[in-house]
């Protein structure tokens, strides 16, 4: 299959008028993707918060059991109550 240019000025009047409605279509759309891409974008995430930190010194929980944001980090010895 070959293609061939065709200059807008050779083209006849009437495909000249559905070439300008066709880009001007292709504009309006392409202005209306970016402004949608632009509500859609993720924000970057800067949310600072405190650690939420959590001692178990129940009979039921392990002695001396420290976590943060439910991650155990470690023991604290011979501590079964803050």
């Amino acid at each position: 299959m070959m293609f061939h240019d065709l200059p807008l000025d050779a083209a006849p009047p009437e495909e000249r008028k559905a070439r300008a409605a066709a880009a001007a279509l292709l504009r309006a759309a392409s202005r209306m993707l970016d402004a949608l891409a632009e509500r859609l974008a993720l924000a970057e995430a800067t949310v600072a918060f405190e650690p939420v930190l959590e001692f178990h010194g129940d009979a039921a929980a392990p002695e001396g059991a420290l976590y943060v944001n439910g991650q155990l980090v470690g023991h604290l010895l011979g501590v079964n109550r803050l």
